[in-house]
């Protein structure tokens, strides 16, 4: 069947999300370089800057689709909203609990928010393989969550300190798996993905503008400042989203939320060969966890011609619409 191999619709679609986590888990560490600029400061040039850039990219399909934004509105600013709040939390947990637990937090839990979302929502029925794959996920995220906060316990790190963020990790969790699920019902509703990504990205950026000019004076401290707030607004948020943008359009939100779980592993292993942090055996234990999940996801089916969708396969009606939105677009 045309479409079904593992270069057919999912498997790109797979392959841009993963592609995406990859990008979006060197900035924990690339925070780092920059420590006199707070965390609401990163939050807010990463995502608002790369957002902005996204709208503007997508312009002339925003301008073209606006009767549809518009139509859906409500779904837009829920989006937007999100998107706003996202970057926030998340850059705070890190700052607060440490890269590796901030994002295993972060990234740990979507998958079960964004199940739950789709299960709620849309009646979205959840496969036993799906289910095998996040357990996996999230088994290894608790232990690289439990590994990284002992440690950070035994260095004299505050436990409340510790258990704000990943307070705010879960808040994070929440406001992906939400956008995640908006962005994904836009474009099966023939809104090509970078018309609403650029929309909701767009329209949260400029909600994060006023936090970026009441706490990004540090920024311009320094070349260094700069270039790492430059960095996380053209790398990981302006090209990840594209990326993942386009992964959406191809396979649920559910299973996106899933494999960005790569995005923990790649930045627990940054954090320890590049920032200094330690990772325990049990860490390493957890990082081979969510590669275990992401092979469970990703395998291919029926002799191998068929990849695996997480949750349950976007529906046919669902993945027309979307190409034919993009072949119209």
């Amino acid at each position: 069947m045309k479409g079904a191999g593992r270069g057919g619709p999912a498997g790109i679609g797979a392959l841009g999300v993963l592609t995406a986590s990859v990008l979006w888990g060197t900035t924990g560490t690339a925070a780092t370089f920059a420590p006199g600029v707070g965390s609401l400061a990163i939050g807010a040039v990463a995502m608002g800057l790369g957002g902005l850039l996204q709208a503007l990219v997508a312009a002339r399909r925003i301008a073209r689709h606006a009767p549809a934004l518009r139509e859906h509105r409500a779904l837009v600013l829920l989006g937007a909203l999100s998107v706003a709040v996202y970057p926030l939390a998340f850059y705070t947990s890190m700052r607060l609990a440490g890269v590796a637990v901030g994002t295993v937090v972060s990234l740990g839990i979507a998958p079960l928010a964004s199940a739950l979302i789709e299960r709620v929502l849309d009646g979205r029925r959840l496969t036993p393989r799906w289910t095998a794959a996040a357990c996996l996920g999230l088994a290894g995220t608790v232990l690289l969550c439990l590994a990284e906060g002992g440690h950070r316990g035994a260095a004299g790190t505050s436990t409340a300190d510790t258990l704000l963020g990943i307070g705010l990790g879960v808040v994070a969790a929440l406001t992906y798996a939400l956008y995640s699920w908006v962005a994904h019902r836009l474009i099966t509703r023939r809104i090509p993905s970078r018309a609403a990504m650029g929309a909701i990205f767009g329209l949260g950026g400029l909600f994060l503008l006023p936090v970026l000019f009441a706490t990004g004076a540090p920024l311009l401290d320094s070349w260094g400042n700069a270039a790492v707030g430059v960095y996380m607004a053209l790398v990981p948020m302006f090209l990840g989203y594209l990326l993942f943008g386009s992964g959406l359009a191809r396979v649920p939100a559910s299973t996106a939320t899933t494999l960005s779980l790569l995005e923990p592993a790649v930045a627990a292993v940054l954090a320890v060969l590049i920032v200094g942090e330690r990772l325990p055996a049990a860490g390493w234990t957890g990082v081979a966890l969510v590669v275990a999940c992401l092979v469970v996801l990703t395998a291919p089916t029926g002799g191998g011609r068929r990849p695996l969708a997480a949750g349950r396969a976007a529906t046919t009606a669902g993945l027309e619409e979307a190409a034919a939105a993009h072949r119209a677009d």
